[in-house]
Parts: C-alpha cells; structure tokens; sequence
C-alpha cells in the first residue's frame, strides 16, 4: 500500500476514535444527566414523604388534643355531677376533756386580764394544793388566785397586746413555777394575806436551804447506840439519863448551800421540820408597771422621808451653784429675814417681827440669871446633903467606938 493510502487510513481511524469518545462522552453526559434527575426525584420524594409525615404529625396532634378536650369535656361533666350532688356533712368529732379544760382556762384567763388592772406575779415552789385551796378562800372576795401553764399564759397575753400593750410587760416574768393573783384592792394587804400562809417542812436531799438550820442543844431522846452517827458529823455530845445529849448550838445547814443526806437523816432522827414553804411575791403588776415587791414594804413616812431627803440635796447643790430653785427659796428668805433682824437690832427701825425677837432678847439676861440661881440653889441642896450623910456616919461609928 503506498504511503500516503497509509496516512489517510491513519487519520481516518483516528477520526473514527475521536467520533467514538465524543460518541462516549455523550453517553456519559446522558448518564450524567440521567444522575442528576434520579438524585433530584429521590430528594422531591424525600421532601414529600417529610412533608406528609409533619402533616401525619399534625393530624396526630390535633386529635390528641380533641382526645385532651373530649376528656376534659367529660371530667368538667363528672365536677358538675359532684357538685349537684348534696354534701355530706361532716360529724364533727367531741373534744378531749384536756382540750375542753384548756379552753375553758383561756377564758378565764382573758376574763380576769381584761377586768382586773393589778396582780401580784407569785412564786409556788413547793406549795400544795391545799395550801392554795386556803389561800383561795381568804382572798375570794376582793382577789381571783390563777395559776396554769406557762404557754397558755403566754399566748394569751400576746393575743390581747394588740387591745392593750400594757399586758407586755408581764411577759418577761412568766418562767418557772409561778402564778398570778389578781386584785383591785390594796396589793400590800393582799401580799400580807398571801404571804402569812406557811406550812412546815421536812429538808430534802439535794435541795437548796431557803434559811440557815439551827439544832438547839439539850437532850435528843436517841439512845446511846447512835453516838458514832453525831460523831461523823462532828457534833459534841454527851449521855445525860442514858440519852444523847447535843452539848452546843450546831449550825448544820447554811443558807444557799444543798441539804446532804446526813443532815436529812439528823433532822428526821431528832423530828425536826426546818422550813416553811409558802407562796412568795416575787413581783408586783400595777396598771402596766411592773416592780419588785419589796417596794410594797415602803411605808408613806417612808416615802415622804424619801422625797424631803432629795428636796434638801437639789437644795443644796442649787445653794452652792448660786442657781436658785424653788427648793432654794425657804433658804433665800431665811437667810434675808436674818439680815433685816441684824440691821432692826443695830438700829432703832423695829418692824413687826423684830418686836418679838427684840423682847425675847431683853429678857435673855432675867432667864439666863434666873437659871443661874437654880443652880447655885440646887448646889446648896447638894451640900447640905452630903453634909448631913458625913454627920449621920460619923455619929453612928462614935456610938459604936463607945460601947467598945
């Protein structure tokens, strides 16, 4: 085959070869193609079947929420029935008798704070019920005796201090054993009536001494086989009339101080009951003051003594500070009255004062020579009996020496 029959079949295969990968690249551009809108059905499709599952969503969820309205429909119904229908009545149950005492005391309580405008705040340390009973009778007719639990009283006063803030006062004193009596009356007879209501005691053990204990000496009754007990307690005795005998006053218990079981066991051997316990006034209540009782013990010469006392210290202070008071004034005339009788005295100017001071002054002398002579007179007397004993001596021994 000649050359250039050769190169024209060359370039004709290559052309050929060329419209084959252009052919190619058609198909592949189909293929291409062919993706593309595959990939963009499958995402419409994917974007429907989302769109539907929200909308499947919403349908559930409406009909949940008609299902919530139906239901709320039918309880709202079921509420109404309820409510037509009649209701029971409730069988109120009886109260306790402690509640009943309780409520009863609280009235009693506001009954008295509200009626009465003094008490007396007592302690009742070791008081019993009889002794109170007694108290109760001879204070009943101008006086209410109250006592109870401390938590009651406190709220109770706390409710009325919104009517009457004067009550407050009282609550700082409302701790421990303590009651109250309440009175219009004259609060120190009342105190005096509470007071004088002692009843003798035996000593505990372990207890604190109200008052110092004293055994007298003399004889005991016991019998000599309990010497080594006065001798533990160190406690001179001796066996008079085959008895004890205590020989000195024995100071056993000091006041203040805890009661031993020694001291208990003596007192109960020889009978002794140290102690009288009685309702103590602690404290005094009067109209929203509240004070210590021993301020009741306070007689009016007491308190005048008291307020004359003050008066001449102001007046003092005010003297020497040259302020004048009015408790200065008695002191200024007294002291310009003194003047005006000097310059009457040194002069002949009299005034009706003067008069009486200068005639008490002249007769000074005749009063003062009149003593004077009493004197000498009741000197003389002295004398002459002195005089008379010395003769009435002497002739008795001379009578005597004579018959010798």
């Amino acid at each position: 085959m000649p050359p250039k029959d050769k190169k024209a079949a060359a370039g004709g295969d290559k052309k050929a070869a060329g419209g084959d990968k252009k052919a190619a690249g058609g198909k592949g551009g189909d293929k291409k193609a062919g993706g593309d809108k595959k990939a963009g059905d499958d995402k419409k499709a994917a974007g429907d079947k989302k769109a539907g599952g929200k909308a499947d969503d919403k349908k559930a969820a409406d009909g949940k929420v008609a299902e919530g309205a139906a239901a709320g429909g039918e309880k709202k119904e079921e509420k109404e029935k309820v409510a037509a229908k009649p209701k029971k009545v409730r069988e109120e149950k009886p109260k306790s008798s402690r509640r009943q005492r309780k409520e009863k005391y609280r009235n009693k309580l506001k009954e008295v704070l509200g009626s009465y405008r003094n008490a007396l705040v007592v302690g009742v340390d070791n008081v019993g019920s009889n002794q109170l009973q007694k108290i109760r009778l001879e204070t009943r007719k101008d006086s209410t005796v109250l006592m109870g639990k401390n938590t009651i009283i406190r709220k109770v006063i706390r409710e009325l201090s919104g009517t009457n803030p004067k009550l407050e006062a009282l609550l700082p004193y409302v701790v421990g054993n303590m009651g109250f009596v309440f009175s219009n009356g004259d609060l120190s007879k009342v105190r005096d009536i509470v007071s004088a209501n002692k009843v003798p005691a035996v000593a505990k053990s372990g207890a604190y001494a109200p008052d110092d204990v004293f055994v007298p000496p003399g004889p005991t009754g016991l019998d000599p086989a309990q010497t080594s007990f006065f001798q533990a307690l160190n406690i001179a005795t001796k066996i008079a009339k085959g008895s004890i005998e205590i020989v000195n006053t024995v100071h056993l218990i000091k006041k203040g101080e805890k009661i031993t079981a020694s001291a208990v066991a003596l007192l109960t051997k020889l009978d002794i009951k140290p102690f009288f316990y009685g309702v103590k006034v602690q404290h005094v209540y009067e109209d929203g003051v509240v004070y210590a009782a021993s301020v009741l013990d306070l007689t009016e010469e007491d308190l005048l003594q008291k307020f004359f006392s003050g008066v001449r210290t102001l007046a003092a202070l005010s003297i020497g500070a040259s302020y004048p008071t009015v408790a200065t004034v008695p002191s200024y005339l007294q002291e310009g009255f003194r003047k005006l009788l000097a310059v009457s005295f040194e002069t002949d100017y009299n005034f009706n004062e003067s008069k009486a001071f200068k005639a008490a002054a002249a007769n000074a002398p005749k009063v003062e020579e009149k003593k004077a002579e009493k004197k000498v007179e009741a000197k003389k007397v002295e004398e002459e009996e002195k005089k008379e004993e010395s003769d009435d001596d002497v002739g008795l021994g001379g009578g005597l020496f004579g018959d010798d």
